[in-house]
């Protein structure tokens, strides 16, 4: 029995909603995501969690946020459905035996924007959206148990990282080696001065890149609240940039971004001033995460000349910025 075959024989059994839908696979990186439309003409999608990534406690942290957001705003974000027994995180067995967390979400509209298509006016949406979602997190009481996972440069840069070790990843010759442990130690003294002060760290969503985008027509929603986090604020844009920081059109891009965060909600110039220092660390995470996740498209797709490429920013950040 492969992974679909076993999501088709439970969503049946864990969701009324999905009596006699078929699921077809639509991404498949951290998790594996599936599509189903019910009989009924309703569409959903199901979250299949990576085994040994996030628990309970986390998802349910996760969903509780999305939840409040829901509650709270108008921003377009996931909503979870409850399956019969009323809760939100179901169990799938898959193909391996394994038990896995499995969340339903309604199907939102959209597709994902292409590094081709003009981005500026999009990451000034993002930019907002950014700045509304720490606001909002800034002044939410999170839940007795809340618990998610910190994205601190510890964290990212250790060997023992959340995406794994950079160290190992395809592409770090000696010389690379070299290069990066200099500019990580750097990018923790740096950020080690900046702080975690609450006016510049907090929950983020920490993976709003285009892959995390969908845009039908006017409307741009933001999924996949996996990844969210502890972290810097101005974090999130470097995710927005993900796999594409070394891009010419970054600076119009980030110029794009601060305009409508900073309509939103302040940075100091501090915080201007560190957003190199979110791209390079954000990059490091990419460059351990495709040495980790390599049997994974996304990570095969973008492997050849990253490691060089995060090199290339690295000296950049060592000689005083990667982006002016």
């Amino acid at each position: 029995m492969d992974i679909q075959a076993g999501v088709a024989q439970a969503a049946s059994l864990l969701w009324p909603e999905l009596t006699g839908a078929v699921p077809r696979l639509i991404n498949y990186s951290e998790n594996h995501t599936f599509l189903l439309a019910a009989p009924g003409g309703a569409a959903y999608t199901l979250r299949v969690h990576r085994p040994d990534y996030q628990d309970s406690a986390s998802i349910d942290s996760e969903l509780a946020w999305l939840g409040a957001l829901h509650r709270d705003t108008d921003l377009p974000v996931p909503l979870a459905v409850p399956g019969r027994d009323g809760r939100l995180i179901q169990q799938v067995t898959t193909h391996d035996g394994l038990s896995r967390h499995a969340v339903l979400f309604r199907f939102i509209e959209g597709a994902e924007p292409s590094p081709s298509d003009d981005l500026v006016g999009l990451f000034g949406v993002l930019g907002e959206y950014a700045a509304r979602l720490h606001a909002h997190a800034a002044d939410w009481t999170r839940p007795s148990g809340f618990m998610r996972q910190a994205w601190n440069a510890k964290s990212i840069l250790d060997a023992n990282g959340l995406w794994g070790d950079w160290r190992v990843a395809p592409g770090v010759t000696p010389a690379i080696r070299i290069i990066l442990d200099r500019s990580s130690d750097q990018l923790q003294a740096r950020l080690g001065r900046y702080g975690m002060a609450p006016n510049r760290y907090g929950l983020i969503h920490a993976d709003m890149r285009l892959g995390n985008i969908l845009v039908d027509g006017s409307r741009v929603s933001l999924i996949d609240f996996d990844d969210c986090g502890l972290c810097w604020f101005t974090y999130d844009f470097a995710a927005a940039i993900s796999f594409y920081e070394t891009s010419k059109t970054v600076p119009e891009l980030k110029a794009a971004w601060l305009d409508q965060y900073c309509a939103h909600r302040a940075l100091d110039p501090q915080d201007i001033a560190e957003i190199d220092s979110m791209i390079l660390l954000r990059r490091m995470a990419l460059l351990a995460w495709i040495g980790s996740h390599a049997e994974t498209d996304l990570a095969q797709t973008h492997q050849a000349g990253f490691a060089e490429g995060t090199a290339d920013l690295a000296e950049r950040y060592l000689a005083g910025a990667i982006w002016p």
